[in-house]
Order: C-alpha cells, then structure tokens, then sequence
C-alpha cells in the first residue's frame, strides 16, 4: 500500500469538503493529528466522526486502528532530503521532476493573477514580506528585489520581540506578502493576522493544499502539486516570486530610482575604497 501522505496528496483534489477538512489536518499535522481518537480527529476537522471514518476507508484501511499503525510506520523523519536520497539519487530523474514542477508553476501564473498582485506590491503604502523556515528565503529575495523597485519594503524575520516591532509599524493601508507551505508556519500565521487585524491585506503564496491562511488572503498565489520538487518547493518559490516582480516592475516607472541606486552604490563603493 502507498504511503499514507502520498495517498492523501493524490486524493485530495477529489475529497468531498467535509472529508477534505481532515486531510487537510492530517496533511498540516502528521503523524500527530491521527495519534488520538477518531472522535478527536473529527472535532479538530469540525467535522462528524462518520466523515473521518469514510476518509480512512476510502484510503483502503480496515478500520481507524489500521490507519494509525500505518501513521506510526510512516512518521519515523518525514524529511523531504532523507525519502529523496532513501530512493537513491538520480539527478537526471530530479531534473526532469524539477523541470516539469517549474512548467506547471509557470502555467498557473496566468495574466490576472498576476495583474492582481501586481496592483497589491505598487498601491501598498508598506510591503512586509516573510516566511516559513525555509520559505523566508523567497520572502528575503522578494524584500530586496522590490526595495530597489519601490520604498517602503520590509523582511519580516527574527524572534517575537523583533517582530512585534514590525507590527507596530503595519497600517491598513499596507500588504503582507506571507511564503506559507506545509508543515505551515505558526509564527508566519501569528503575525499576519495580528497584521490583519489592523487592515493589512495579505498577498499569500503557499502550496496545493494551501495553508489555513488561504481564506484570509487578498491575492491567493498556490502553487500546483507538481511544484513540489524532488526535495523543496524553493525553487518554484523563487519562479513565482521572479514573476511577481517582474509584474510589479511593469507596474512602476522605476528608472529614475534605480538609476540612483547605482549611482548611491558606486558613490559607497568608492568611499570605502579610499
């Protein structure tokens, strides 16, 4: 029998949605979502036991017992890089993965969804960008590529206190741009709805499954299954993330800007030289 995440990754899109709600939870938080009771699952999934007992069986388990002791096989480290290197590594075969994820990302940012976001990165008094562990790194090169497109640009990172004094400084009239992808980031969640509770809009990428952010967003970027990779979705982050400026730049006159960049940059350069 398939693994138990893989099972729920391929079924998902044709889950009923009460059904979907517990594979959304298991998917969020495996293994320990299915540790407890059926009765328990249910509840956290705001759904009726006889719905998560009709998910188990659609998975081919004899019953709720069956389908745990398949969990506890599975959790041991769901570490993306040990199942790519536990099946030996072909670079050639994660090529082709890789390129065929990059295709499929690429497609779905069709010409409105990029419209939409472009028109949230320009009209934003203050862009605050951030991130999951490893997702904060797309947020980072969104900070940096944008700042030198328009003001007003901000990485979000660091411990609480760091950022709450980031969100001292959100107004309604700014946007959260928030990397969200499974297992999703609490503090990512934390600090945009604090962001959101003071009228931020949320720009949201995030993956198929999409992160319980997904319903808070303004502009929703997900990401199809296939952009999964071979290891992380990094990659495709930064794809999308190229696009989105490059959306943003046709937005905005920025030559004069970037010309004084480079000229402030060659003008630092020069006096550190000395």
């Amino acid at each position: 029998m398939k693994r138990v995440m893989s099972q729920l990754e391929e079924m998902y899109p044709r889950l009923a949605p009460g059904e979907r709600a517990v594979a959304r939870l298991l998917l969020d938080d495996f293994p320990f979502a299915a540790l407890g009771s059926l009765r328990a699952l249910a509840e956290r999934a705001g759904v009726s036991p006889p719905t998560a007992s009709r998910l188990v069986d659609r998975l081919g388990y004899q019953g709720f017992s069956q389908f745990q002791e398949a969990v506890r096989a599975e959790a041991q480290d769901r570490s993306r890089l040990r199942e790519f290197t536990a099946q030996g590594t072909d670079p050639r075969g994660a090529a082709a993965d890789l390129h065929h994820g990059l295709a499929q990302t690429i497609s779905a940012m069709n010409a409105p969804l990029l419209d939409s976001a472009a028109g949230a990165l320009v009209s934003a008094r203050t862009v605050w960008a951030l991130g999951g562990p490893l997702s904060e790194l797309a947020a980072d090169y969104l900070a940096r590529q944008l700042g030198a497109l328009r003001p007003a640009v901000r990485f979000v990172t660091g411990p609480a206190p760091e950022r709450a004094r980031s969100l001292l400084e959100v107004a309604s009239s700014d946007l959260v741009v928030a990397y969200d992808f499974r297992r999703y980031s609490a503090e990512t969640a934390a600090f945009v709805r604090a962001a959101r509770t003071k009228g931020a809009r949320l720009l949201l990428v995030t993956d198929a499954w999409g992160s319980p952010l997904a319903d808070e967003a303004h502009v929703l970027v997900p990401l199809p299954r296939e952009a999964a990779g071979p290891i992380a979705p990094l990659t495709h982050e930064i794809a999308v993330t190229e696009l989105l400026l490059v959306a943003a730049a046709a937005e905005l006159d920025a030559s004069a800007r970037l010309e004084e960049l480079d000229a402030l940059t060659r003008s630092l350069r020069t006096t550190r030289e000395v």
